[in-house]
């Protein structure tokens, strides 16, 4: 299980606490934002690539195979579905994430291959392609109690 907690008092800067980690989310200033931190597209695309090089790793390791670098580089657009042959959503618009992946080692090709199938199972991406289900609620507190 995983929770944040996200804050917003002024402007769309936001504080995100995740366990003892503190870090801001922000647009750039074209949007609005003050720059001060990754948009929350960006930090979408960390997380699938964080956890598609960190699932490379443990694999490689588990192996005992030599995978001395991992990079993978990330972007998200959004396409028209007649634009995606393979998709299953016929009109409209999707998103689109492009994943390339970079690997360094004195890997043989079918260690790369099943590289690959490895980094298609990380458990953000598999999270992303299931279907989802979104439990939301809103609590109307009191300014005192905030100052508290």
């Amino acid at each position: 299980m995983a929770r944040v907690k996200v804050s917003s008092s002024e402007g769309i800067k936001q504080e995100i606490q995740a366990g003892p980690h503190r870090f801001f989310a922000d647009e750039p200033p074209s949007a609005g934002g003050s720059g001060e931190g990754p948009s929350p597209y960006q930090l979408l695309l960390a997380a699938i690539g964080s956890c598609t090089a960190i699932t490379m790793r443990l694999y490689a390791n588990h192996k005992g195979w030599p995978l001395a670098d991992v990079r993978v580089e990330l972007e998200q657009k959004v396409i028209e579905a007649s634009e995606c042959d393979e998709c299953q959503t016929p009109h409209g618009k999707l998103d689109s994430i492009e994943k390339r992946i970079y690997v360094v080692g004195d890997l043989a090709a079918d260690q790369v291959d099943r590289l690959l199938a490895v980094a298609r199972r990380c458990p953000v991406s598999l999270t992303l392609q299931r279907e989802v289900r979104f439990v939301e609620s809103i609590t109307l507190e009191s300014a005192d109690a905030e100052e508290a």
